[in-house]
């Protein structure tokens, strides 16, 4: 018998009884606490599951979510290089255009500058045109003068060499070369000449008289003054036989 057994046998028999009830109600709570802690255990097991599985999928989300997150900023990125590639292109491309626009405004100054140019020459060129149309028609009136005179001249020469023994011949210069005879009564076939041509101011120009004559001058410019040609060849003939006779 246990020493509990042998006090109970000898404790009297309503504390007995007493002590009884308090050693099944300590059992009962014995066991409600075991229950409990059991139950408690469990359940923080399967708290403790369910922390690590959410603890799991919150990982796994995480990862996906990083994942996808990373892939989006790499798009994101992508995205910005292309826009930036885009923005230089345009950029070039404006400034491409800035560069065509100025050379064609430079194009169009030029092309404005050289039909100025082309006004300005046309202009010239009329200009010239009428002034070379003017002195042509001088020179045409020049022309018809000097070959009237030259006519003149031709009849003065038959006149003169039928009676006074005139020839005229053309020499160097445009010039026409008078000679006389029949001056000398001695010499009969020596020469007196002159030279004579028209200067730029179509006047008669008299030289290279031989003999020379000293009022040849003088006669050169009564022939500009009158125009009387043929009085002129005969002072000419005049002086020189003169000359001749002295």
């Amino acid at each position: 018998m246990s020493c509990v057994g042998k006090a109970a046998g000898l404790r009297p028999p309503g504390e007995a009884l007493s002590y009884k009830l308090v050693e099944d109600e300590l059992a009962l709570l014995d066991k409600s606490i075991n229950e409990f802690w059991n139950k408690f255990k469990g359940n923080v097991s399967d708290i403790s599951c369910q922390m690590v599985g959410l603890r799991d999928t919150y990982k796994d989300i995480n990862k996906a979510f990083a994942e996808k997150l990373s892939v989006k900023l790499k798009e994101e990125e992508r995205m910005i290089q292309i826009l930036l590639e885009y923005q230089n292109q345009i950029s070039r491309q404006n400034k491409l255009i800035q560069e065509k626009k100025d050379n064609l405004l430079k194009l169009i100054v030029e092309v404005k500058s050289k039909k100025q140019e082309m006004e300005v020459l046309t202009a010239n060129v009329q200009d010239l045109k009428e002034e070379y149309a003017r002195k042509k028609e001088t020179i045409n009136t020049a022309k018809k003068a000097s070959e009237e005179r030259l006519k003149r001249l031709q009849k003065s020469v038959d006149v003169y060499k039928d009676r006074l023994g005139l020839e005229i011949r053309k020499i160097y210069g445009d010039k026409l070369q008078f000679i006389f005879t029949n001056i000398d009564p001695k010499h009969p076939d020596s020469p007196f000449m002159f030279s004579l041509h028209l200067n730029e101011a179509r006047d008669y120009e008299v030289s290279d008289s031989a003999p020379h004559l000293e009022c040849l001058s003088e006669f050169q410019e009564n022939v500009r003054k009158t125009k009387n040609f043929s009085a002129f060849l005969a002072n000419v003939r005049k002086a020189f036989s003169t000359m001749a006779y002295n």
